[in-house]
């Protein structure tokens, strides 16, 4: 069963849409699900994003939490945005079932995602930012030989 939050946000998404010319494009999928979610940046000179947008092709979970990451992100500066764990965006939601806690996980890289390739494009460092995977799987990845 769903939250009143969750609800409200996969029935009304926040922030949906693309933004042309994005500071940050971070996009990331879990195979296993089929859930793809992009997220798109506009920051400022002072590091602030100053708008941000989704994209997401999933269940309602997926569109959930994609609307509640923008959400919090929404005003913070790229510090604070690396800041938003996928706990957090579950909390700000009211929680979510234990099968759909991968589609928070997924917001939690998107935005990541979206901050790496600002980085990229600016030349810049944000320390603890490390390369997002573009596929986060439930479960554990194989050992390589």
């Amino acid at each position: 069963m769903y939250s009143e939050k969750v609800m409200d946000h996969f029935t009304n998404p926040r922030n949906v849409g693309e933004i042309e010319n994005a500071s940050g494009v971070g996009t990331v999928g879990n195979a296993k699900c089929g859930d793809i979610m992009r997220i798109y940046f506009d920051i400022d000179d002072n590091q602030v994003i100053r708008d941000v947008k989704f994209k997401t092709f999933g269940c309602g979970a997926a569109v959930a939490t994609s609307s509640m990451a923008t959400e919090l992100v929404k005003g913070k500066t790229i510090y604070e945005a690396l800041e938003v764990t996928n706990k957090a965006v579950m909390e700000a939601l009211d929680g979510l079932p234990p099968v759909k806690v991968h589609c928070s996980l997924l917001a939690e890289e998107a935005i990541h995602a979206a901050l790496w390739d600002y980085c990229q494009k600016n030349n810049i460092t944000i320390e603890g930012l490390n390369k997002p995977k573009s596929d986060i799987s439930e479960e554990e990845p194989e050992e390589e030989y």
